[in-house]
């Protein structure tokens, strides 16, 4: 089925559309469908965004465990959180994550 497209946030980038233009396609049926155009390759902004998602659920996931000061883990725990806080400010960021001891 053939279709044409047509970028309705910026119809000069119809054959080149940025991530979150909106997208018109329209098919030889007369059907029409919108939809976000959205890059293959995520961002840098995406991906520092999922990671920061990624150390809320870890640091959340061990919140239990702070005030258990006879934890058998509390002090790896502790040392754990500290370096997820830490993560944003350093070169590792958002590559490399930090590991449980």
């Amino acid at each position: 089925m053939n279709y044409t497209i047509t970028n309705l946030t910026d119809t000069s980038r119809n054959d080149n559309p940025n991530h979150g233009d909106l997208l018109r396609y329209v098919y030889d049926n007369g059907t029409t469908l919108e939809k976000t155009h959205h890059d293959p390759t995520p961002t840098t902004e995406e991906i520092e965004a999922e990671a920061r998602e990624w150390r809320d659920g870890e640091l959340q996931s061990t919140d239990y465990i702070v005030p258990l000061t006879d934890h058998p883990d509390h002090a790896a725990t502790i040392t754990y959180r500290q370096e997820l806080r830490d993560w944003p400010s350093t070169d590792a960021f958002p590559d490399t994550k930090p590991t449980k001891a």
